[in-house]
């Protein structure tokens, strides 16, 4: 059984306040993405990596496999206007048996442990498919037309990356989300939404998604603590 990871970066970080996108950002001397591609490489239950970015930053990506000898990079290709079009542009270019993983990971998530990684790949290769997850640990309230209403958080939980699928199941879930004009936020929803049973499995607060100016700080001094 072959596993892939994908890794979309197309997106332009704007929530995070920064010119540049902030899996290009530099924490310590390296690039964030570099963090997080570094997780794939030194997996030896991975076998292969395909990054989507921007078309600007296709010969920057090339760059860094030399760098950092990201040797298990196979192909860069171009992202899309939407996450769910540079994880397809991905899958597209992707020859495997129907069986084969398929890991989709967050460029902007670099500090994903080898223990959730490995649990992920176990999970999706006894059970078909794994979603990394946290459940939810605060209270929540939900506020319409100054109602207000508080869920039961022992239902709820953050979905996180990876999100680990077979092949032919994942691209056929992209299919149908295409045909019927449907955009999700992340592959376990287009699964979910073509009827596939998720399997949730445990994440890692450390393991956080860089999205706003706050996130950044953070991510500084995680790495920092961790001496990289």
């Amino acid at each position: 059984m072959k596993i892939v990871a994908i890794i979309p970066a197309g997106g332009s970080g704007f929530r995070t306040g920064t010119s540049t996108p902030k899996q290009f950002l530099k924490f310590h001397g390296k690039e964030l993405i570099a963090y997080t591609i570094e997780v794939f490489q030194y997996s030896p239950l991975v076998d292969e990596i395909i990054v989507a970015v921007n078309h600007s930053y296709i010969d920057f990506i090339n760059k860094l496999k030399l760098k950092y000898k990201l040797k298990k990079i196979s192909m860069v290709v171009e992202g899309g206007n939407e996450r769910q079009d540079s994880v397809y542009n991905a899958l597209s270019v992707l020859h495997l048996r129907k069986n084969d993983l398929v890991a989709v990971h967050d460029a902007a998530r670099p500090l994903l442990s080898k223990e959730v990684l490995n649990n992920a790949i176990e999970t999706a290769g006894n059970k078909g498919n794994a979603v990394v997850s946290i459940k939810a640990r605060d209270t929540l309230l939900e506020t319409n037309d100054n109602l207000y209403k508080y869920p039961d958080r022992s239902n709820i939980y953050y979905i996180q990356t990876p999100q680990i699928f077979k092949y032919s199941e994942l691209k056929s879930a992209f299919e149908l989300a295409y045909k019927n004009n449907f955009y999700g936020t992340d592959e376990s929803m287009l699964m979910q939404k073509a009827g596939y049973k998720l399997n949730l499995v445990e994440g890692s607060l450390i393991n956080l998604k860089v999205t706003t100016a706050d996130d950044l700080l953070i991510l500084k001094k995680l790495l920092k603590k961790s001496s990289v």
